[in-house]
């Protein structure tokens, strides 16, 4: 038996392609995989390379690793080496060296960091079937969800736009998922909340919640029309991949959801038992954009007075209540769980909009900053609240899932990451401190592959071994709608969205952000040469102050064709910036120079001909 089984084993290969990559306090290892590996051993040297020590093991499924390196402020040059292992503990030769030096990084860079791990979770982890969102990393690996997907393919848009994966891999993913919705389970075209990832049948979330489910289809829809505003190109996959989009947004039969023609929607219906939910959309929560998008169908639309006769419907929708000086214009005591500012805003843009009640982006950055001060002030005396270890939302808990926010009943210590980061843009100061917190003194135990786990909680030495689609993806499209408006201006682009909003009862509003008094002084743009024999300019600033500056592509429709730089903060005096659009056709193009309010400061014509 054992002769037999000695023979059977195989010395495994050594790891090939191992690289190593520095942040500010850990490093990233990957490598390919091995034949015959039942894990690998993972060594370091911090002298040089002259010695190597045992850092940690892992499974023959893992080929990206971490090594927690604390090395704040500091750089440091680490080596690397892997082995492979069998399952009799025979182990192969070392891999090759791979160096990698940690440093201090700027702001930017930690928030690049944070969204391209977070970013991973989808495209990494998406299933590999469908392409959708699995609901959870430690659930069944098989249900994926479709509210999450919606986020998902918002974080596919930024991914894209940013380089982590290249267009022509996003459109395909795209394919893959929305092939897969074509054929999964609709009711009165409106999908399950969670589905089965490869056969697109129905998985039932509770009993009763076994059919269709508005809500989580009007986040899926969301992404869908953001991306179906950015994958523009005229060729056959970008073409194909947006009239299926038109299908799957045409399909769904939001006035159904009425329930016999009533004055609200409603947000579950089974076709076994009907409308047994009994789940009005009323009230202020984190489905306002379903009335919005029931408004735009441009095949099954509601009027939009069931905006008023339905969400808004209740004598006490709009509140005068405030904490801690704030007011929070609706929803429950202080705000409510943080999620509420951060669904239906992933698209929609909520800044230069107000209902009869309020603006929204006012509100929901009044909601954060609530939530910000009492973790300040920490009166429930939770370890670890403090201005900047803050944000209660639905997350996983020591006890279980659950909803958490500032009402002493449904606080119970526990902090989740999603909560502070996806308030970027409402907070940029004190999310951009959560943030730092939450890596440099909590990242240890508190970061992982995906980013950040999903919560942690000090009081009961507690972190989440978990990622929840519903929770990466705010953090990935609201860190971007701050630094560069993109989700924002896509979504706001749909013809459809206007005169939705209008019909709605908003109105146009400039209370936030004052146009004429936000535009910085003493800006000066020329490109040069121009026109361009061959597609190439130098763009020259000169700025009187530092400031935060975008710089985006379009084509005389004003189409987005890409991101020429994002979100960078520019010191005082001139710089040059060079462009290339030589892959582009000849013709003219508009580069627009834009704030950090994504409000147009410069538009240049480019001329390429030869």
């Amino acid at each position: 038996m054992f002769g037999m089984y000695s023979c059977a084993a195989q010395i495994p290969t050594p790891p090939q392609a191992l690289t190593a990559r520095g942040f500010e306090a850990h490093v990233e290892l990957r490598w390919q995989p091995s034949a015959g590996a039942s894990g690998y051993q993972l060594f370091r040297s911090t002298d040089g390379g002259q010695q190597f020590s045992l850092l940690k093991t892992v499974g023959s499924s893992t080929q990206l690793a971490l090594d927690w390196t604390a090395d704040e402020g500091q750089s440091l040059n680490r080596q690397y080496r892997v082995k492979a292992v069998n399952a009799i503990g025979q182990t192969s030769d070392f891999s090759d060296i791979a160096s990698a030096q940690t440093a201090p990084m700027a702001d930017d860079a930690l928030l690049d960091m944070v969204q391209e791990y977070t970013f991973r979770y989808f495209w990494d982890y998406g299933h590999p079937i469908s392409g959708m969102a699995r609901e959870r990393n430690n659930g069944d690996p098989n249900i994926v969800t479709s509210g999450g997907s919606g986020f998902g393919i918002m974080a596919l848009v930024v991914g894209a736009e940013r380089g982590w994966v290249s267009r022509e891999a996003a459109v395909d993913r795209m394919i893959r998922i929305v092939s897969f919705l074509q054929f999964a389970d609709r009711y009165h075209g409106v999908f399950p909340h969670w589905m089965n990832g490869n056969t697109g049948k129905t998985v039932p979330f509770s009993q009763y919640d076994n059919g269709a489910d508005l809500v989580e289809s009007a986040f899926l829809i969301q992404g869908l029309l953001a991306a179906r505003q950015y994958f523009d190109q005229n060729t056959p996959q970008e073409n194909d991949l947006r009239q299926v989009i038109t299908g799957l947004w045409e399909d769904v039969e939001w006035d159904w959801f009425r329930k016999n023609g009533g004055p609200s929607l409603y947000w579950h219906w089974s076709p076994n038992y009907g409308w047994q939910m009994n789940f009005q959309l009323r009230g202020f929560f984190e489905a306002q954009i379903v009335y919005i998008l029931a408004a735009a169908s441009p095949t099954h639309p509601v009027p939009g007075s069931l905006y008023q006769s339905g969400w808004t419907a209740n004598g006490n929708y709009c509140t005068t209540s405030s904490l801690f000086g704030h007011r929070y214009y609706c929803g429950s005591y202080g705000g409510g769980p943080m999620f509420f500012a951060h669904y239906s805003y992933l698209g929609f843009d909520p800044r230069r909009w107000k209902d009869a009640c309020c603006n929204y982006f006012t509100r929901n950055r009044n909601h954060a900053l609530i939530q910000w001060e009492y973790a300040k002030n920490n009166i429930e005396k939770h370890i670890g609240y403090s201005a900047e270890c803050w944000g209660l939302t639905a997350c996983d808990g020591p006890n279980g899932y659950s909803a958490h926010d500032v009402q002493p009943a449904n606080d119970d210590g526990t902090i989740a990451p999603t909560a502070a980061l996806a308030s970027m843009p409402y907070t940029p100061d004190q999310s951009l401190a959560a943030l730092k917190y939450f890596y440099r003194t909590q990242g240890e135990k508190l970061w992982g592959i995906y980013g950040f786990y999903d919560a942690f909680n000090l009081d009961k030495n507690w972190v989440a071994d978990s990622y929840l689609a519903i929770d990466q993806g705010p953090i990935v499209a609201m860190l971007e709608n701050h630094r560069t408006g993109l989700l924002w201006d896509l979504f706001m682009r749909d013809s459809a969205i206007r005169p939705a909003l209008l019909a709605c009862g908003f109105v146009p509003d400039n209370s936030v952000v004052d146009v004429a008094a936000a535009l910085p002084v003493g800006i000066d743009a020329s490109v040069y040469p121009n026109p361009s024999q061959d597609g190439i300019f130098t763009l020259r600033l000169e700025l009187e102050k530092p400031q935060v500056l975008s710089a985006v592509l379009t084509d005389q429709a004003g189409r987005r064709l890409r991101q020429v730089f994002a979100g960078r903060a520019l010191p005082a005096g001139a710089l040059e910036e060079k462009i290339d659009i030589g892959d582009l056709p000849q013709g003219v193009y508009f580069l627009q120079i834009k704030n950090i309010e994504n409000q147009v400061l410069v538009k240049k014509v480019l001329s390429w001909k030869p």
